[in-house]
């Protein structure tokens, strides 16, 4: 069932209090970002299980810092092959979130630990 897996989402956090982004367009960017990620991996069997139990998908919404740590965590996903999705608002090229297609909590928890729950 897809209560075992867990889709992990990283929004910048300084888009908001820094940069003065509203709530709605946050959002907007985590929604991007989850729909492209399930969208490039659809076939892997741990979004086919994900999907098969809509009522019951499980997210975690972090928040980083700033640029760089969403930088720096992107890279860190892709040199150890946790698929994943930077996704980059257009037309500015803006990074502003990292979704990563779901997995087993135990399998990448250790890639977002350090960053805390979005408020």
């Amino acid at each position: 069932m897809s209560t075992h897996l867990v889709q992990y989402v990283v929004v910048r956090k300084d888009l908001a209090k820094i940069l003065k982004w509203p709530t709605g367009a946050l959002i907007a960017q985590g929604c991007h970002a989850c729909t492209a990620v399930i969208h490039t991996f659809y076939q892997d069997p741990n979004t086919q299980q994900y999907l098969q139990d809509l009522d019951r998908m499980h997210k975690v919404v972090l928040e980083a810092p700033d640029e760089d740590s969403l930088r720096k965590l992107s890279e860190r996903l892709t040199l150890d092959s946790i698929d994943h999705k930077l996704w980059m608002e257009q037309p500015e090229n803006i990074p502003t979130c990292v979704a990563a297609k779901p997995y087993k909590k135990e399998d990448v928890q250790q890639y977002f630990k350090e960053f805390k729950l979005f408020r």
